[in-house]
């Protein structure tokens, strides 16, 4: 559908995503940073057209702006506060109905105005509750920023408990623009709060932090556990992929890094021609960009159809004259030299532009603007401060004893020592995210809170930090249900997806679980939610250093032989 934009695709225009640091046609600041953890992009049809409700009056338009005055520090509000941006209809809502909350997170929320309607799961459940919808913009991404820039000194308020308390703070204290919206407090009215990828984890961890804030919740694609060494990432898009073209993948990469550890250097030269990238510099950077193939995935759907850029790609491998190669694939011979064509004829182009292929894919110049470019509204800047100080979820290769779809030459410390270029007063040297402190203020696997529903998909490439990770195993339960659909990356979240008849499904166990809750749901007598928030410490800027050790994860278990 014409209003629905996946979010980094590679069809998304370039003026919808402009910064001031120059963007790849794909909206990212370069090649080789990895992909975040953001929830489809949805647009509202004739967004800026007035919207009539139930009782046909005439509300301001999806895309109209309001503004929240937001405290900059929640641990010292003597500092002020800074305008928040939010989006807000009351199209569906009748006396007494829910408040739905939603953020996009880790982006400009400009044009997420698709989320106040039935296009997605919020609507749905407006419509089904009488409630009304709102998306706010999270603190220093868009133009909801509490500094005017995106410096280190300014992002010492930048975590997930200052984003966790801007919700909290908003719930209690914003005056809505709907009839009634001075008296539609969490103690007054109930509220939900929905979210989806890193958004659907701050969904876990505020009504964890936060318990009785909110009166039910549901996480999408929810990335709950904090995770440095996120290999796991290419598990579910190995696992899933065709066959053929994870087989002849496996081998290329095997073959690239077999010869990139070598000493033949005009076999070494020999492979980056192969790609069109022969100037690139360093092997981890050449033998890196490839994992763009598989970052791909992250854009499909169940309706995304034929002519995908990941289609595209493994046709380009598998497809010999008319003909698909077996589930065993061509053999690397062929799968190199068209893996290489498709690269110089079609794809360096796509992600680079005009941009030569070391200024594009090499990581390793930080006379490179983007690395200090502090404007705000960049995206990928604010993004890379969560990884580097709290989550991680660093997209490298496997260890050695299972397949990989990407080169193990991409360790940890590639990905930190871009943590070090990016923000360099803050660490002078390559330093480890604290995740063992996320996941431990924030329970990440370990979840478990009353009115909670958990959305996940097998082919979600983020699968392996939900509940829905290999070898988990997390029950079930009435209070906090897992929906898990045959759907990709926040498939439930968008209502066109229900033609998957397990995204259907989900949606509607997840729909009925709100019902039952709110249900049963009363207003407190003392004029304030009961809560009992944790006491959450700031993150330390330089954490513990960097290991070389792979972690034992939940998935850490036998494989299928799948792509073998």
């Amino acid at each position: 559908m014409a209003h629905l934009r996946r979010f980094f695709g590679l069809s998304i225009l370039l003026s919808s995503l402009a910064v001031a640091s120059a963007r790849l046609r794909d909206g990212r600041l370069h090649a080789n940073i990895m992909r975040p953890a953001t929830a489809p992009l949805v647009s509202a049809p004739q967004s800026s057209s007035p919207v009539t409700s139930r009782n046909g009056t005439i509300l301001p338009p999806y895309n109209t702006t309001f503004f929240f005055d937001q405290l900059i520090d929640h641990n010292n509000p003597s500092l002020g506060t800074f305008k928040q941006r939010f989006w807000h209809t009351w199209e569906f809502y009748e006396k007494g109905g829910p408040i739905i909350l939603n953020t996009p997170g880790e982006a400009n929320a400009e044009g997420f105005d698709g989320y106040l309607t039935n296009l997605t799961i919020n609507g749905q459940i407006a419509q089904q509750q009488n409630g009304s919808t709102i998306v706010i913009e999270h603190r220093f991404f868009g133009l909801s920023n509490p500094h005017p820039d995106l410096s280190v000194e300014s992002f010492k308020v930048l975590n997930i408990q200052q984003a966790i308390d801007d919700l909290e703070y908003f719930a209690k204290n914003v005056n809505l623009p709907m009839p009634g919206g001075d008296s539609v407090t969490p103690d007054k009215a109930p509220w939900i709060l929905v979210g989806g990828s890193y958004a659907g984890a701050l969904t876990s961890w505020t009504m964890v932090n936060k318990p009785n804030l909110f009166a039910a919740g549901y996480a999408s694609s929810a990335v709950v556990e904090a995770i440095v060494d996120f290999w796991g990432y290419f598990e579910p898009i190995r696992q899933n992929m065709p066959a053929n073209c994870s087989a002849d993948v496996q081998a290329v990469i095997a073959r690239v890094d077999e010869t990139f550890l070598g000493k033949n250097e005009t076999a070494i030269q020999a492979i980056k021609d192969n790609f069109g990238i022969g100037d690139v510099t360093h092997l981890d950077d050449a033998a890196g960009a490839l994992r763009n193939n598989l970052w791909d995935w992250q854009d499909l759907q169940p309706v995304s159809g034929p002519g995908t850029q990941f289609t595209e790609f493994c046709d380009a491998l598998e497809v010999k004259d008319g003909v698909s190669a077996p589930a065993s694939g061509w053999g690397v011979d062929h799968a190199l030299a068209a893996w290489g064509e498709y690269w110089r004829s079609t794809y360096l182009n796509l992600i680079c532009g005009t941009d030569n292929a070391q200024d594009c894919l090499g990581t390793y110049n930080t006379s490179q603007s983007f690395w200090l470019d502090t404007t705000i509204d960049n995206a990928d800047r604010s993004w890379m401060w969560f990884v580097c100080n709290q989550v991680g979820f660093l997209q490298d290769g496997a260890p050695v004893t299972s397949p990989t779809l990407v080169t193990r030459l991409v360790q940890p410390i590639y990905d930190l020592r871009q943590c070090q270029q990016m923000f360099p007063a803050a660490f002078p040297v390559p330093t480890s995210p604290n995740v063992l402190a996320t996941n431990k203020n924030y329970d990440g696997w370990n979840v478990q809170i009353k009115n909670l529903f958990f959305a996940t998909a097998t082919r979600d490439p983020w699968r392996e930090a939900t509940l829905s990770a290999d070898g988990l195993n997390k029950i079930s339960t009435p209070s906090q249900p897992i929906g898990e659909s045959d759907g990709f990356h926040c498939s439930d979240l968008l209502t066109e997806n229900n033609v998957d008849a397990t995204i259907a499904s989900v949606q509607a166990k997840g729909l009925s679980s709100i019902k039952t809750w709110l249900a049963a749901w009363k207003p407190t007598n003392n004029g304030a939610p009961v809560t009992s928030p944790r006491s959450v410490p700031a993150p330390p800027q330089n954490a513990s250093p960097i290991t070389h050790v792979k972690p034992i994860n939940a998935w850490f278990k036998s494989f299928g032989t799948a792509g073998f």
